[in-house]
């Protein structure tokens, strides 16, 4: 398994733990690829991104637009969007195992940011779909919400 992920030490271990044959739960080692494909996209890390996307990757958004494994890895290296957060709210995060060799990711996602110069700060639901290849784990299709309501402390969304 090739990943490029130095400054993400979560995910080397899981990788190591995974890439032994021995990891007993891989739900710990997806969750940390995907922790680390949602920092490759803050980043802008087209590389990154490639290294952990399927090579038939699609992405289905709420607006029921489909974007191809390309599309988004142009997004990076275009740079059309600037992002200060592309996190994943702590707690939020569950992998569920279907088989051995597929497993959907879901949690709430933070994004702040610009795009094309203009500001966005909002919170969607995703999931993500991982398939086990000959070369690891990748995220072969994904799924993400309209952007939630805005819920004011101690008040109803607005």
């Amino acid at each position: 398994m090739r990943f490029r992920f130095a400054a993400l030490p979560i995910l080397a271990a899981a990788l190591s733990t995974g890439a032994a044959g021995g990891a007993e739960d891989p739900r710990r080692e997806i969750a940390a690829i995907d922790t680390a494909y949602q920092a490759a996209v803050e980043r802008n890390d087209a590389a990154a991104m490639a290294e952990i996307l399927h090579e038939d990757m699609i992405l289905v958004v709420g607006t029921g637009a489909v974007h191809t494994r390309e599309d988004l890895l142009e997004l990076a290296r275009t740079q059309e969007f600037i992002y200060e957060r592309q996190v994943e709210d702590e707690g939020t995060q569950t992998v569920r195992m279907y088989g051995p060799n597929t497993a959907i990711v879901t949690a709430r996602l933070w994004l702040k940011g610009t795009r094309n110069g203009q500001p966005f700060d909002r919170r969607l639901w995703f999931s993500d779909t991982y398939v086990r290849t000959p070369e690891g784990w990748r995220y072969a299709f994904g799924q993400a919400s309209l952007a939630l309501p805005v819920v004011p402390e101690g008040g109803p969304p607005r």
